[in-house]
């Protein structure tokens, strides 16, 4: 089972989890409004998913769309429910106005959450430097994923540049896992895999008949048969 590549399912309420568990996701990740690209999720929604099924559970750290922070009082507060409701997983990342990460704000989440694995999302696809970027945040405790494409455009754009940083884990500021998403698609499976790739997020993918649609466990299936192959 160790190289059993993780499958992470953006899920919106329960009904989403349980179909996600079924089809195989090892994991979900916890947002509200997609049209923001995802924002943190009421305290009732989280209880509830964490009620209807047993995987692990990231969520989302994010109160306004874009990578600034915006009123950062408000999203300490959201993390202090979040983890007084049991929440213990989180995904965050912010940026400041030159491109680098916001490390104030960063820290000050991250104390908040003490203890906790978080991911740094797709902030780092919008990175001016994504190297220096990730050797920024080497030293922040609990950061052990990046959510990235690769590009802010998506994993086509990104290929090249998801290969090289695979080619760098271990390095300082390579250590965490590449969870790759954000235009995924079936075939860039072969490539990612190959370079020892061995995570991947999907929110549309799992969704045949679009956001307004539930998750649906078979189109999550496909994904498990196609990373178990």
């Amino acid at each position: 089972m160790s190289n059993r590549a993780v499958l992470e399912v953006i899920a919106l309420d329960e009904r989403d989890a349980v179909a996600a568990q079924a089809g195989g996701a090892d994991r979900l990740e916890l947002v509200t409004d997609m049209a923001a690209d995802g924002l943190t999720p009421s305290r009732e929604t989280f209880a509830a998913i964490r009620a209807a099924v047993d995987i692990p559970l990231r969520v989302m750290l994010r109160l306004a769309d874009g990578f600034a922070v915006g009123d950062v009082d408000a999203l300490v507060h959201v993390a202090r429910g979040m983890r007084a409701e049991g929440a213990d997983e989180f995904v965050l990342g912010f940026l400041d106005a030159h491109g680098n990460p916001d490390l104030v704000t960063v820290e000050r989440l991250v104390a908040e959450v003490e203890g906790c694995r978080w991911t740094f999302h797709r902030a780092i696809d919008r990175a001016a430097d994504r190297d220096a970027l990730r050797k920024q945040l080497a030293d922040v405790p609990g950061l052990d994923t990046y959510l990235t494409a690769g590009s802010p455009a998506g994993v086509d754009d990104g290929l090249p540049v998801l290969l090289a940083e695979a080619a760098r884990r271990g390095e300082p500021g390579y250590e965490a896992q590449l969870l790759v998403g954000g235009g995924l698609r079936l075939d860039h499976l072969p490539a990612l895999r190959s370079a020892g790739i061995d995570a991947f997020h999907i929110g549309g993918a799992a969704r045949p008949h679009g956001w307004t649609a539930p998750v649906d466990a078979s189109a999550v299936r496909e994904w498990r048969d196609a990373l178990d192959a």
